[in-house]
């Protein structure tokens, strides 16, 4: 019953931004960590930010720190990741993710493609 759906992906030229979002439903979302992966061609898994169940702390990876920030909406369930200056690197598929009852679900992710 769990439900995390991505949205917000998109084609965009280097330095430019995209804002992601994840709509989730089927647990306590409050109570619950939201995270950022991402998966780039040729790449492993990622995990790019964390924010804690009221957003009073979130981390980063190193390769996005400063250009990246993770926040939340509780009320409306939903997990943002808005993501400017954005680099050719940064080309992936993007899922939400979160722990709950000691087990990990995965949205179906959305695609970030950035190129000239």
């Amino acid at each position: 019953q769990v439900q995390l759906v991505e949205s917000g992906g998109g084609l965009v030229k280097p330095g430019g931004s995209l804002r992601l979002s994840c709509v989730a439903s089927g647990f306590m979302f409050s109570a619950s960590s939201m995270r950022w992966f991402r998966h780039g061609p040729g790449k492993e898994r990622e995990l790019v930010a964390n924010i804690t169940e009221t957003g009073e702390t979130t981390n980063y990876a190193g390769s996005v720190k400063g250009r990246f920030t993770i926040s939340r909406d509780n009320h409306k369930n939903t997990v943002y990741l808005q993501m400017n200056s954005l680099k050719p690197e940064d080309t992936a598929v993007y899922y939400c993710n979160t722990r709950w009852a000691f087990t990990n679900y995965w949205g179906q992710g959305t695609q970030v493609t950035v190129s000239s």
